[in-house]
């Protein structure tokens, strides 16, 4: 059974800093990109990260650009997301997502994780 799993979620004030993990397990993700999501109250769910298998392709969207840091650890089939500079805007659902296709839409993702709250207060 695949199951992606996310953790590290919570309130924080603005300014503030996460890192959110995500853990991968029941297959192998060799050759996968792996992303991480958010979805806010009322709103579409949003590419924020992405991370090729060997780490040398990584996209962000531009309003996190500067402040959030993907990575990956393959040994260990784990996926990190450092937030730092955290604001309001960012208080959402945030999700793990492996696809294997270099993508930001959440179509071509073929796993995902159950999500974990950030809140940012202000």
């Amino acid at each position: 059974q695949v199951q992606l799993v996310e953790s590290g979620g919570g309130l924080v004030q603005a300014g503030g800093s996460l890192r959110l993990s995500c853990a991968a397990s029941g297959r192998t993700f060799r050759g996968y990109y792996m992303g991480w999501f958010r979805q806010a109250p009322g709103k579409e769910r949003e590419f924020v990260a992405s991370i090729s298998w060997t780490g040398d392709t990584i996209s962000y969207l531009d309003s996190v650009k500067g402040r959030f840091t993907i990575s990956r650890s393959n040994a260990q089939n784990t996926i990190n997301l450092q937030m730092n500079s955290l604001a309001p805007e960012d208080t959402a659902v945030y999700y793990c997502a492996a696809s294997p296709l270099p993508t930001t839409r959440t179509s071509e993702y073929d796993y995902w994780g159950q999500g974990t709250q950030v809140t940012v207060s202000s």
